[in-house]
C-alpha cells in the first residue's frame, strides 16, 4: 500500500489530530495525534517477533477504537496479513476466521469478547493474544518505514458470508488496494475526508478505506464515538442513538447505512419544521459533509426528500471481491436512483441476463475456502458479481436486484426483493424489512418496526400501503411484525442493512421467529 506508506511518511511525526474519540456529552474525551499513533504502532510491530518462515497472520479483535488504527497500521508496516473480526460475531463465526492466525490483537473490549467466546474455542492454542492499551506512556521510538514488499502480498483477509454461519475470508492484496484508492483520490474533492465520523465497524474493509487510509491521505482525522456506544448496523436503535454525536463531531465526510439516512431524513423534517437550518441542526456544520451511502437499497423518493433539505447523499456500490468501491455518485457526477459511474480503474458490463460484471486492477485474490456463495472470475478476468443491473449511456449503473435472490413463487412469477423492500421502508415506522416467498402462494415480509408502535396498527400500515402503492404480485400479503429489538435484527440483517434471506424465510415457514438466539449470543 504505497500511497499509505507515503502519507504515514509525510505524517508520522506531526502533531496534528488523527484520532478524536467523543465523550457521552459529545465533547472529545481524548485526543491522539500522528506521533503517538504511529509511534505506538512501532512499538506493537516490534512485539510481533520473527520466525514465522511466511508472512505474519494476525487477527484483529477490537471495536472502534484507537487501538484498532494502531493495529491496523503496525501490521501494514510489518507486511502482516490482517484479519480483523467484527465484535458481534458468534464464537463460530469468529473461529472461522481466526483459525490459521498466529497472533490476535485485542482491546478491552476484544479482551471481553474474547473471553466470552473462549479462548478455546476460537484460537489455536499456539496463538499468542497481544492486549493493546493506549493507557501507557508514549513510546519514544518513531514508525520505520515498511520493509520490501512483493507486488502480490496479501495485506488483508476480509469476512465476507457463505452458505453456512460461518463466515468465508477474501483475501485483499496491497497492490489492489493501492489502485482503489488511486481512483477515489481521484474522484473524490480533496480536502473532503479531513474529518471524518465513524459509526460502522472498522472491521468491514469498506470503513478502513474511507476512515481511515482517505483520512490519512487527506492528512485528516478520523473521529470516533464514545467507547461502548453500539455502531450503526449491530443494534436497532443505533442509528437514531448516533444523531446527537454526529451534530457534535462536525464530519466533513461520513458513510451512513440506509438505516442512518432513513434517520437523517426524519431530522431533516423536524429541523425544518422548527424552522432551523438543517445542516448545522444535524451535523454542526454550515454546508452538509459528503454523505456517501452503500451495502443496501435506499428508495429515490428519499434521497430527493434529502436534496429539498440540502443534504445530498451519494450512492455507491461495491463488493469485498474488488477491495471495496466498484462505483459511487460524486458531488461532480451524480444521478439519484444510481450507484455512480464506476471508479477510472474499474470496467463494467452487463451479460445477457442482466448480471453485472466487474473487471478491475483491484480485485481480489481469492478466498479462503470454497463455498457455494463465492463468486466467479472467468477466464478473461470478468467478476460475476451476482447483482442484475442497467446501464445507461452515460456509464450510470442502476442495481435492480440480485441474481440469486429473485423470488419464484409457487404461482412461477418472478419478483426481484430489493425493490418491494425499498418501498415498505419508506413507512416511517419500520426499522428494517425482508421479503421472502420462495415457492410460497404469496409474499411473505418480516418488519422490524420502532419500539413505541402498536403491532395491530402496524400491520394494518403494511397492508394499505401495498394495497394502494404495488402490485398485487408485489405486495406482502402475511406480513410479520416486530420490535426492532437488537437480537433480532443481527439475527436476520447485515451490518450494512441487506437481510439474511435464508435466516429469515426459515424463521418465518417455521415459526420460530422468536426460539433462535441471535449469533452474537452464540
Amino acid at each position: 500500500m504505497r500511497v499509505i506508506e507515503q502519507s504515514l511518511a509525510e505524517h508520522a511525526e506531526s502533531r496534528r489530530p488523527l484520532i478524536e474519540v467523543l465523550g457521552e456529552d459529545g465533547a472529545p474525551a481524548r485526543v491522539y495525534s500522528y506521533q503517538e499513533v504511529t509511534r505506538r504502532a512501532a512499538e506493537l510491530v516490534a512485539r510481533f517477533g520473527q520466525g514465522y518462515g511466511r508472512p505474519l497472520r494476525v487477527g484483529v479483535v477490537c471495536g472502534n477504537t484507537p487501538e484498532f488504527v494502531i493495529a491496523d497500521l503496525a501490521l501494514l508496516v510489518a507486511r502482516a496479513v490482517e484479519v480483523p473480526v467484527p465484535l458481534a460475531f458468534s464464537a463460530e463465526q469468529a473461529a472461522g476466521l481466526l483459525a490459521e492466525t498466529d497472533l490476535c490483537v485485542v482491546d478491552a473490549a476484544g479482551e471481553a469478547r474474547l473471553s466470552q467466546w473462549g479462548r478455546g474455542r476460537v484460537l489455536r492454542p499456539d496463538c499468542e493474544v497481544l492486549a493493546l492499551s493506549t493507557d501507557t506512556p508514549v513510546p519514544t521510538a518513531p514508525l520505520a518505514p515498511a520493509g520490501p514488499g512483493h507486488a502480490g502480498w496479501e495485506c488483508k483477509v476480509i469476512h465476507t458470508s457463505g452458505t453456512t454461519s460461518r463466515p468465508k475470508g477474501v483475501r485483499i492484496r496491497a497492490r489492489a488496494l493501492d489502485e482503489l484508492l488511486g481512483s477515489l483520490r481521484a474522484v473524490m474533492p480533496r480536502g473532503a475526508f479531513a474529518r471524518y465520523l465513524s459509526v460502522v465497524p472498522l472491521s468491514l474493509l469498506i470503513e478502513q478505506v474511507t476512515g481511515l487510509y482517505m483520512v490519512l491521505l487527506d492528512g485528516g482525522t478520523l473521529v470516533q464515538l464514545p467507547p461502548g456506544k453500539a455502531l450503526v448496523g449491530t443494534a436497532a436503535a443505533a442509528a437514531t442513538d448516533a444523531l446527537p454525536y454526529v451534530t457534535a463531531a462536525r464530519p466533513t465526510a461520513m458513510v451512513a447505512t440506509p438505516a442512518l439516512v432513513d434517520a437523517f431524513a426524519i431530522a431533516a423534517d423536524e429541523a425544518a419544521g422548527r424552522g432551523r437550518a438543517v445542516a448545522p441542526a444535524l451535523f454542526g456544520t454550515p454546508a452538509a459533509p459528503l454523505l456517501c451511502c452503500g451495502g443496501a437499497p435506499v428508495h429515490p423518493d428519499l434521497l430527493r426528500r434529502l436534496d429539498d433539505h440540502g443534504l445530498p447523499v451519494h450512492e455507491g456500490y461495491g463488493l469485498s471481491e474488488n477491495s471495496s468501491v466498484v462505483s459511487w455518485n460524486t458531488p461532480g457526477a451524480r444521478r439519484i436512483g444510481t450507484v455512480g459511474r464506476p471508479l477510472p480503474h474499474v470496467r463494467v458490463r452487463t451479460a445477457d441476463d442482466g448480471e453485472l460484471l466487474v473487471n478491475s486492477t483491484s480485485l481480489f485474490a481469492g478466498y479462503t475456502r470454497d463455498d457455494p456463495s463465492s463468486l466467479i472470475l472467468d477466464a478473461d478476468g470478468w467478476l460475476r458479481t451476482g447483482d442484475l443491473a442497467r446501464l445507461d449511456a452515460e456509464g450510470f449503473i442502476t442495481i435492480t436486484g440480485r441474481k440469486k435472490n429473485v423470488i419464484i413463487t409457487a404461482a412461477g412469477r418472478n419478483i426481484a426483493p430489493e425493490w418491494v423492500e425499498a418501498q415498505y421502508a419508506q413507512l416511517p415506522f419500520v426499522r428494517a424489512v425482508a421479503v421472502v416467498g420462495d415457492g410460497l402462494t404469496a409474499l411473505h415480509g418480516l418488519f422490524l418496526v420502532e419500539e413505541s408502535t402498536d403491532l395491530a396498527v402496524a400491520e394494518a400500515a403494511v397492508k394499505e400501503f401495498g394495497e394502494q402503492h404495488l402490485s398485487e404480485v408485489e405486495r406482502v400479503a402475511v406480513p410479520h411484525i416486530a420490535v426492532a429489538d437488537d437480537r433480532l435484527y443481527r439475527r436476520f440483517f447485515t451490518v450494512t442493512g441487506r437481510p439474511v434471506r435464508a435466516a429469515v424465510l426459515s424463521a418465518l415457514s417455521q415459526g420460530t421467529l422468536y426460539t433462535h438466539e441471535g449469533a452474537a449470543d452464540a
